[in-house]
């Protein structure tokens, strides 16, 4: 006789099995949830909006906020979720997908960083040569490679 038997769905470990701590848990998430999309939406908007803010720096400042908005979706839901409907399974195609879009969105902020200390070093020790080294053209490249 064959074994049929496959995984379709992780058990998660719940933060607390007290009902009222998981709504608790729910309203402090959401909380960080709305809070991290107020933010970094104001700093999109703002930089999207204003022409005083299309610097090299502002760009990369955009592409962070954008970033860190992928990162924060991929996990931060679904944990909502499960402390407001008390369940405690992800199925391993979710599972799956939230750990690959985490590590690139991890990824891809890291190296957005690297590129922004690039960018304050070409600021701060080469001044002069800042306009031609940081240009619209090289900031959509490093913006891309990474």
């Amino acid at each position: 006789m064959p074994n049929s038997s496959s995984i379709s769905d992780f058990l998660l470990l719940a933060f607390t099995d007290t009902r009222q701590l998981q709504l608790l848990l729910f309203c402090l998430f959401l909380a960080i949830y709305l809070a991290a999309l107020l933010g970094n939406g104001l700093i999109s908007t703002a930089v999207a909006c204003d022409h005083h803010l299309h610097t090299p720096m502002d760009f990369f400042l955009l592409n962070l906020a954008l970033l860190d908005l992928g990162c924060i979706s991929t996990t931060l839901p679904k944990a909502m979720a499960n402390a407001l409907w008390d369940t405690t399974t992800i199925t391993y195609s979710g599972c799956a997908a939230q750990v690959f879009f985490f590590l690139f969105f991890i990824s891809a902020e890291y190296s957005h960083l690297t590129i922004v200390s690039y960018d304050c070093y070409v600021a701060i020790c080469k001044p002069l040569h800042y306009g031609t080294l940081v240009d619209s053209r090289a900031c959509a490249t490093m913006a891309a490679a990474a």
